[in-house]
């Protein structure tokens, strides 16, 4: 019961509050952008293996007296750059590209995740006051059922079985109310985990943002928007390019090497080198591996095919569950009405001895359960809004127009695509501002 009391004592919060604490707060979310950072470097990567790679050695060498120094030393530097591959490095570059771009769309996936699960938390709560709330009005008109029972009854108006029904029910209601209780507690523990802190007294929901005005329209839009969709798209992009990568290896590569050196004695020599090398034999496994990029395209757009499937079909359904919810709630709101009625004119028949106290309670309890089947039908065709926005693919922080700055996924690429050397170029002084604003330093 207090914890039910909590959840309405607190300043009032609308859902957009939740869904900016749920936003804020996410580990998931968090989690995820770190994975893009992750995959943002292996851009970077790919771009360092097309540029000058620089290394210095030192030697020292022991060798037995015959003649000269038994100990000699050299200190040199070695430079190498690949100057032609036939683009496989490049390609590399370009797979590593998309592959960014799908994590992108992965996280616009796992980002309206977090923001339906906080349509839900919210909802719930609403769901679970609403429902303690009818509960415990439920139980004070049976206490004040069982009060007027038991008077009459001391007058001989009516008979023991009257009072011991009106009993009974009240027993029931403590029953209902508190396996209520229990509910509530749940929904606001879901509620904690999502947004990081207690409801305060939730207000009814904003107007629904706005959606499609067809069942058509939200199939073309989430064939367009929808992220994990892109997200395959773009994998299949890299899967493809993948296979002229491998195909590339089988051709020569042009590589350029010098090298200076100086010795204990100050004598110094240099060289230069151009090399150039390919493949003759290696057993199949330069085929071998064309063949399975080309498997993996394959599966790739395999899974491209299921995914859109997938897509129109979530949204068949997102559409499908607002359609019932949007008539269970009509009709919820009559049989409200209706049973409203029944109980108005049954309390005025047993007051002149045309009801029995079983007929009132039978009819209290129609209210109740009306009641509660309208409660649920509200929360339902909400959580039916937001759902199909999540099959369509805007469930997301701009849309939604939350009005708080969001996560740039492009910030952190932009400052390491071209593969910085940190406190040396001035890519990596930008990287290390960058840094600071996520925090990481």
């Amino acid at each position: 019961m207090a914890l039910a009391l909590s959840a309405t004592s607190a300043a009032a919060e609308t859902l957009t509050d939740a869904l900016i604490a749920a936003y804020r707060t996410s580990g998931l979310l968090e989690q995820n952008r770190a994975l893009l950072r992750a995959t943002d470097e292996d851009v970077a990567q790919a771009v360092a293996a097309l540029r000058p790679v620089l290394t210095w050695v030192a030697t020292s060498r022991y060798a037995e007296p015959t003649q000269g120094d038994e100990l000699t030393g050299s200190v040199g530097l070695n430079a190498s750059l690949l100057l032609f591959d036939f683009g496989a490095s490049r390609l590399n570059v370009d797979i590593q590209k998309e592959t960014v771009l799908a994590t992108r769309a992965a996280l616009v996936s796992v980002e309206q995740q977090v923001l339906l699960r906080g349509v839900a938390a919210f909802l719930g709560v609403r769901r679970e006051s609403a429902f303690v709330s009818l509960r415990e009005n439920n139980l004070r008109l049976i206490q004040e059922q069982l009060r007027a029972a038991q008077d009459r009854f001391e007058v001989g108006e009516i008979t023991r079985t009257d009072v011991s029904i009106a009993e009974a029910r009240l027993a029931s209601a403590r029953s209902g109310l508190a396996a209520a209780q229990g509910s509530l507690t749940r929904a606001i523990a879901e509620y904690v985990t999502v947004t990081g802190r207690t409801p305060g007294q939730l207000q009814p929901p904003p107007p629904a943002p706005a959606s499609a005005a067809t069942l058509s329209d939200a199939i073309a839009i989430a064939m367009s928007r929808e992220p994990s969709l892109e997200q395959r798209q773009r994998e299949v992009t890299a899967a493809e390019l993948a296979i002229n990568s491998a195909a590339a290896r089988l051709r020569p590569a042009l590589n350029a090497r010098a090298g200076v050196s100086v010795d204990e004695d100050g004598d110094d020599s240099s060289s230069l080198t151009l090399e150039l090398s390919g493949p003759i034999y290696r057993g199949g496994q330069l085929t071998s591996q064309i063949r399975q990029q080309r498997a993996r395209a394959e599966a790739a757009r395999a899974v491209l095919l299921t995914t859109g499937q997938d897509v129109e079909q979530g949204v068949r359904n997102a559409w499908a569950d607002l359609t019932v919810a949007g008539a269970s709630l009509a009709a919820s709101n009559e049989e409200v009405r209706a049973a409203q009625l029944a109980l108005r004119g049954a309390r005025e028949e047993f007051n002149v001895g045309a009801r029995t106290t079983l007929d009132v309670l039978d009819l209290e309890q129609d209210l109740l359960d009306a009641q509660t089947n309208r409660v649920a039908a509200e929360i339902d065709r909400t959580q039916a809004v937001y759902g199909l926005l999540e099959s369509m693919g805007l469930l997301t922080v701009d849309h939604l127009e939350l009005g708080i700055p969001t996560y740039d996924p492009a910030a952190y690429y932009n400052a390491v695509e071209g593969a910085p050397t940190r406190d040396v170029s001035p890519q990596g002084e930008r990287l290390d501002r960058v840094l600071r604003s996520l925090g990481r330093e």
